[in-house]
């Protein structure tokens, strides 16, 4: 066994774990299909999410850590639930009135509000499909409506057909009173309306392959169960995709726990194993409460993109996925910050360090190199004081902290200037306060400007850190945390800030005796 390979199979990173429970689900030889299928689902009732991403990205994660520790061949199918019947208009899409009269067709039958697309379907799975592809991933889109019109899943369907009795069984006890009277495992698409209905099952043919059920309208109409014809309730469509295709993993989210407990006796009932499965923890949003697409509440994957990198997003989504999230704005500087301090510590590491590094399973092997000369939070506090509209503004400040960087040789510096300048007048600008010093911060802020005033010694950031330090000491404050977030409220107009020696050093010596000099003149005090 090679060094890298005894090494994963030891890994307390989470992919490898989990890597290894598929491994041992399919033993060294592999599964009879010839290879290991991972699979993602996706609702295309509203528009992508950051939720939906992280499955992916979290998936992706758990087959690399798989490919290093097998030479079983591995697939990824991110499968959209599109044949399921439109049941609610989202809040944050256009046309509200018309999509109103497209409930209860297919997700792929309902008008596409944005007008790009045959689809509100066609247009969810596009938008899904051209966001993973920006990242990178390997996988394979499947289209429910494609799958059941073009009878990939007959034989599955007739098995179920066959099996009804122990699938009602399953799913009845889970049911209240007046959903048994009228569940089945099968929804017919009705030929008169092309509405997916929620209607009994009056008859069954094992032997034509047919179900009989009861319009609206009350009359009987027999349909085939294949072919699209019918399509089935999301526990038993999941449980019978996984027979179908031979799933080996798929995780889910924390809501989902019983709904992965019914589909998998429904999956053995019919005849086969359910996948491997991870739940993980939901995402929330500021206010603590849960992301849906339908409230639009949370992030959207463009949103993220708007602000930062995307493998910051994939950073985001690696940490702790049993752990809840809030998944807001004011997480994005972490989460850059923090993916940077990643990459610069991978190549001092060894083998092991590496292996349960972030990064390593956000990029796989071909680990790039940090060009992020300044964090994140610092050129938000630089966009801040500069008053910097533009990207432009910031390289002039950069360049003296860093002279041998530049927008070619540092092009993720460059963008992150960028979305600094962006993420400071969105959010930070307008929120804002800066106060008044107390007459013992005036006093230690008046102290400051006269060392800096006079400064004749190396601008680094950790020498102009320990003079900071040294002020804070000489005035007291206790505990000194007290002085740096004085410095923060006073000068910054935020409660957090950078390493103020770095953030002088970034800055300018001199430019930071004016930013005091306004400060104790009461120029910076936000007025009101």
């Amino acid at each position: 066994m090679s060094d890298l390979r005894e090494t994963a199979m030891a890994s307390k990173a989470w992919p490898f774990e989990e890597a290894r429970r598929v491994l041992k689900r399919v033993g060294p030889k592999g599964p009879e299909k010839g290879y290991v299928l991972f699979q993602t689902g996706y609702g295309p009732s509203g528009l992508p999410h950051l939720g939906t991403f992280g499955e992916v990205s979290r998936t992706t994660m758990v087959r690399r850590a798989f490919e290093m520790i097998s030479d079983i061949p591995t697939k990824l199918i991110c499968f959209s639930d599109d044949m399921d019947g439109f049941r609610k208009v989202p809040t944050n899409v256009p046309m509200q009135e018309e999509l109103a009269l497209d409930l209860h067709l297919p997700l792929t039958k309902v008008r596409d509000p944005f007008g790009t697309h045959a689809g509100f379907a066609q247009h969810n799975n596009a938008r899904l499909q051209d966001f993973l592809d920006s990242f990178g991933f390997e996988y394979e889109f499947a289209s429910s409506t494609d799958y059941y019109t073009s009878g990939r899943f007959d034989e599955a369907l007739l098995t179920a057909l066959d099996r009804f009795d122990a699938m009602q069984a399953i799913m009845l006890p889970t049911l209240g009173a007046e959903r048994q009277a009228t569940y089945s495992i099968f929804l017919p698409v009705s030929p008169k309306t092309g509405h997916v209905l929620q209607v009994p099952t009056l008859e069954r043919n094992v032997t034509k392959g047919t179900i009989v059920y009861q319009e609206p309208d009350g009359e009987k109409v027999e349909l085939p169960v294949t072919g699209g014809n019918v399509k089935m309730q999301w526990k038993p469509d999941w449980a019978m995709r996984w027979a179908a295709l031979g799933v080996d993993y798929e995780m889910s989210g924390k809501d989902l726990i019983d709904s992965v407990t019914q589909s998998s006796k429904l999956c053995r009932a019919l005849g086969a194993r359910p996948p491997e499965s991870l739940s993980y923890e939901l995402f929330n949003d500021e206010k603590g409460q849960k992301i849906s697409k339908s409230k639009g509440n949370g992030l959207s994957m463009e949103e993220w993109l708007t602000y930062a990198a995307p493998e910051s997003l994939q950073y985001f989504m690696y940490q702790k996925p049993k752990t809840a999230k809030r998944l807001y704005f004011d997480v994005i500087p972490k989460a850059v910050d923090e993916y940077h301090q990643q990459l610069r510590a991978f190549s001092g590491q060894d083998l092991k360090g590496q292996l349960n590094n972030p990064v390593a399973h956000i990029h796989g092997v071909d680990v790039p190199e940090s060009k992020m000369v300044v964090p994140f939070s610092m050129l938000l506090n630089l966009a801040s004081v500069a008053g910097a509209e533009e990207a432009d503004a910031l390289w002039g400040f950069i360049k003296r902290y860093a002279p041998d960087a530049s927008p070619e040789a540092n092009p993720d510096l460059n963008a992150a200037a960028g979305f600094a300048v962006r993420y400071y007048n969105d959010f930070v600008k307008p929120h804002k306060t800066f106060r008044a010093a107390t007459e013992i911060e005036a006093a230690a802020l008046a102290e400051l400007r006269e060392t800096l005033a006079t400064w004749d010694g190396d601008t680094d950031a950790e020498t102009l850190q320990s003079a900071v330090f040294a002020v804070g000491k000489a005035h007291g404050f206790e505990p000194l945390r007290d002085w740096f977030t004085a410095l923060y409220q006073v000068l910054l107009g935020a409660d957090q800030g950078p390493r103020f020696g770095g953030f002088i050093a970034l800055y300018g010596v001199q430019e930071t005796v004016q930013l005091l000099d306004d400060a104790l003149a009461g120029k910076l005090v936000t007025k009101g």
